[in-house]
Protein backbone atom coordinates (compact mmCIF):
# COMPACT_ATOMS: atom_id res chain seq x y z
CA UNK A 1 0.00 0.00 0.00
CA UNK A 2 1.19 3.22 -0.82
CA UNK A 3 2.19 5.54 1.89
CA UNK A 4 -0.46 8.14 3.13
CA UNK A 5 -3.21 6.06 1.77
CA UNK A 6 -6.69 7.13 3.37
CA UNK A 7 -9.65 4.52 3.22
CA UNK A 8 -13.08 6.30 2.26
CA UNK A 9 -16.50 5.42 1.37
CA UNK A 10 -18.68 7.46 -1.26
CA UNK A 11 -21.80 8.41 -2.65
CA UNK A 12 -22.17 8.78 -5.99
CA UNK A 13 -25.08 9.10 -8.96
CA UNK A 14 -23.94 7.05 -12.07
CA UNK A 15 -25.35 5.34 -15.15
CA UNK A 16 -24.36 2.02 -15.72
CA UNK A 17 -24.24 -0.58 -18.69
CA UNK A 18 -23.08 -3.90 -18.73
CA UNK A 19 -20.04 -4.13 -20.66
CA UNK A 20 -17.33 -6.82 -20.33
CA UNK A 21 -13.37 -5.64 -20.67
CA UNK A 22 -12.88 -6.38 -24.50
CA UNK A 23 -16.20 -4.68 -25.50
CA UNK A 24 -15.02 -1.51 -22.99
CA UNK A 25 -12.11 -1.41 -24.54
CA UNK A 26 -13.92 -1.51 -28.12
CA UNK A 27 -15.84 1.62 -27.65
CA UNK A 28 -13.01 3.14 -26.20
CA UNK A 29 -11.11 3.01 -29.40
CA UNK A 30 -8.59 1.09 -27.47
CA UNK A 31 -6.52 -2.35 -27.91
CA UNK A 32 -6.95 -4.96 -25.24
CA UNK A 33 -3.54 -5.78 -22.91
CA UNK A 34 -2.57 -8.27 -23.46
CA UNK A 35 -2.40 -9.52 -19.96
CA UNK A 36 -6.10 -8.74 -19.34
CA UNK A 37 -8.83 -10.81 -19.67
CA UNK A 38 -11.50 -9.44 -22.40
CA UNK A 39 -14.16 -11.58 -21.45
CA UNK A 40 -14.38 -10.04 -17.82
CA UNK A 41 -17.91 -9.11 -17.00
CA UNK A 42 -18.17 -5.52 -15.81
CA UNK A 43 -20.04 -2.40 -16.22
CA UNK A 44 -19.35 0.92 -18.15
CA UNK A 45 -20.01 3.25 -15.35
CA UNK A 46 -21.20 7.12 -16.46
CA UNK A 47 -20.25 9.33 -13.26
CA UNK A 48 -23.75 12.03 -13.20
CA UNK A 49 -22.19 14.11 -10.38
CA UNK A 50 -18.53 15.14 -10.94
CA UNK A 51 -16.18 14.25 -13.76
CA UNK A 52 -15.64 16.13 -16.82
CA UNK A 53 -16.72 14.31 -19.68
CA UNK A 54 -13.86 11.99 -21.32
CA UNK A 55 -16.11 10.57 -24.53
CA UNK A 56 -17.69 12.42 -27.04
CA UNK A 57 -21.02 10.83 -26.60
CA UNK A 58 -21.41 10.83 -22.69
CA UNK A 59 -21.82 14.45 -20.78
CA UNK A 60 -20.03 12.57 -17.57
CA UNK A 61 -16.65 11.03 -16.97
CA UNK A 62 -16.93 7.21 -18.01
CA UNK A 63 -14.88 4.03 -17.04
CA UNK A 64 -14.66 0.51 -16.59
CA UNK A 65 -15.62 -1.23 -13.19
CA UNK A 66 -15.62 -5.64 -13.00
CA UNK A 67 -18.96 -6.82 -12.16
CA UNK A 68 -17.93 -7.79 -8.65
CA UNK A 69 -16.77 -4.25 -7.54
CA UNK A 70 -19.45 -2.70 -9.53
CA UNK A 71 -22.43 -4.72 -6.85
CA UNK A 72 -20.54 -4.10 -3.41
CA UNK A 73 -20.65 -0.33 -4.75
CA UNK A 74 -23.44 0.27 -6.23
CA UNK A 75 -26.86 -0.01 -5.53
CA UNK A 76 -29.95 1.79 -8.18
CA UNK A 77 -31.39 4.68 -7.11
CA UNK A 78 -34.53 2.89 -5.57
CA UNK A 79 -34.84 0.29 -2.95
CA UNK A 80 -32.19 2.62 -0.82
CA UNK A 81 -31.86 2.25 2.59
CA UNK A 82 -32.89 5.74 5.00
CA UNK A 83 -28.76 6.24 5.10
CA UNK A 84 -28.37 6.60 1.37
CA UNK A 85 -31.26 7.73 1.02
CA UNK A 86 -29.43 10.60 3.35
CA UNK A 87 -26.03 10.78 1.71
CA UNK A 88 -28.60 11.36 -1.62
CA UNK A 89 -30.12 14.20 0.02
CA UNK A 90 -26.92 15.55 1.27
CA UNK A 91 -25.56 16.04 -2.45
CA UNK A 92 -28.74 17.94 -3.86
CA UNK A 93 -31.33 15.18 -4.75
CA UNK A 94 -34.74 14.57 -3.44
CA UNK A 95 -35.76 11.24 -1.90
CA UNK A 96 -39.02 9.57 -0.98
CA UNK A 97 -40.21 6.47 0.35
CA UNK A 98 -41.98 4.57 -3.09
CA UNK A 99 -45.16 3.67 0.04
CA UNK A 100 -46.48 7.29 0.66
CA UNK A 101 -49.33 7.93 0.06
CA UNK A 102 -49.57 11.12 -1.20
CA UNK A 103 -48.01 11.93 -4.99
CA UNK A 104 -45.51 13.97 -5.25
CA UNK A 105 -44.21 14.21 -1.49
CA UNK A 106 -40.87 14.44 -1.32
CA UNK A 107 -37.60 15.27 1.19
CA UNK A 108 -34.58 17.57 0.72
CA UNK A 109 -31.98 18.44 2.59
CA UNK A 110 -31.41 22.15 3.23
CA UNK A 111 -27.81 23.15 4.26
CA UNK A 112 -26.78 25.95 7.05
CA UNK A 113 -27.22 29.85 6.09
CA UNK A 114 -26.26 33.11 7.82
CA UNK A 115 -28.79 35.78 6.83
CA UNK A 116 -27.66 39.57 8.42
CA UNK A 117 -29.57 41.24 10.50
CA UNK A 118 -32.84 42.83 9.83
CA UNK A 119 -31.78 46.12 10.47
CA UNK A 120 -28.86 45.70 7.91
CA UNK A 121 -28.89 48.69 5.64
CA UNK A 122 -28.06 46.64 2.89
CA UNK A 123 -30.54 45.33 0.24
CA UNK A 124 -28.80 42.05 0.23
CA UNK A 125 -30.85 39.08 1.57
CA UNK A 126 -31.36 39.50 5.03
CA UNK A 127 -33.51 38.42 8.15
CA UNK A 128 -37.44 38.75 7.39
CA UNK A 129 -39.70 40.71 9.42
CA UNK A 130 -41.46 37.78 10.82
CA UNK A 131 -37.97 36.20 11.70
CA UNK A 132 -36.99 39.64 13.36
CA UNK A 133 -40.18 39.63 15.50
CA UNK A 134 -38.90 36.68 17.51
CA UNK A 135 -34.81 36.47 16.77
CA UNK A 136 -34.68 40.38 17.36
CA UNK A 137 -34.32 43.39 14.43
CA UNK A 138 -30.17 43.70 15.57
CA UNK A 139 -29.57 39.59 15.77
CA UNK A 140 -28.64 37.72 12.12
CA UNK A 141 -29.92 34.51 11.55
CA UNK A 142 -27.19 31.23 11.86
CA UNK A 143 -29.55 27.88 10.75
CA UNK A 144 -28.44 24.29 10.99
CA UNK A 145 -29.01 21.99 8.37
CA UNK A 146 -32.58 20.60 7.96
CA UNK A 147 -34.08 18.32 5.73
CA UNK A 148 -37.74 19.81 4.66
CA UNK A 149 -40.63 17.84 2.97
CA UNK A 150 -42.79 19.08 0.06
CA UNK A 151 -46.10 17.50 1.52
CA UNK A 152 -48.84 15.55 -0.78
CA UNK A 153 -51.27 18.97 -0.50
CA UNK A 154 -48.32 20.61 -1.36
CA UNK A 155 -47.40 22.90 1.55
CA UNK A 156 -43.50 23.21 2.94
CA UNK A 157 -42.85 21.40 6.05
CA UNK A 158 -39.42 22.81 7.49
CA UNK A 159 -37.85 20.41 10.00
CA UNK A 160 -39.03 16.78 8.85
CA UNK A 161 -38.50 14.34 11.12
CA UNK A 162 -38.34 10.63 10.30
CA UNK A 163 -39.93 8.02 12.02
CA UNK A 164 -38.47 4.69 13.28
CA UNK A 165 -40.57 3.07 10.38
CA UNK A 166 -38.82 5.90 7.62
CA UNK A 167 -35.57 4.95 9.29
CA UNK A 168 -35.52 1.14 8.99
CA UNK A 169 -37.14 1.16 5.36
CA UNK A 170 -35.32 0.14 2.02
CA UNK A 171 -37.93 1.20 -0.37
CA UNK A 172 -36.06 4.85 -0.28
CA UNK A 173 -35.65 6.46 -3.98
CA UNK A 174 -33.91 9.40 -5.87
CA UNK A 175 -37.27 11.44 -7.24
CA UNK A 176 -36.22 13.16 -10.19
Amino acid sequence: MLLGMKECIGTKRIKAYPMNRAEYNEYRGWELPSDENGSDVGYLVEYLDGGKSNHPDHNGYISWSPSEVFHKAYREVTGLSFGLAIEAAKKGMKIARKGWNGKNMFVVYMSPMFLPPFSDQTTNRKVNDRTAKWIGEDTPLNTLGYFAMFTADRKWLPGWLASQTDMLAEDWEIVT
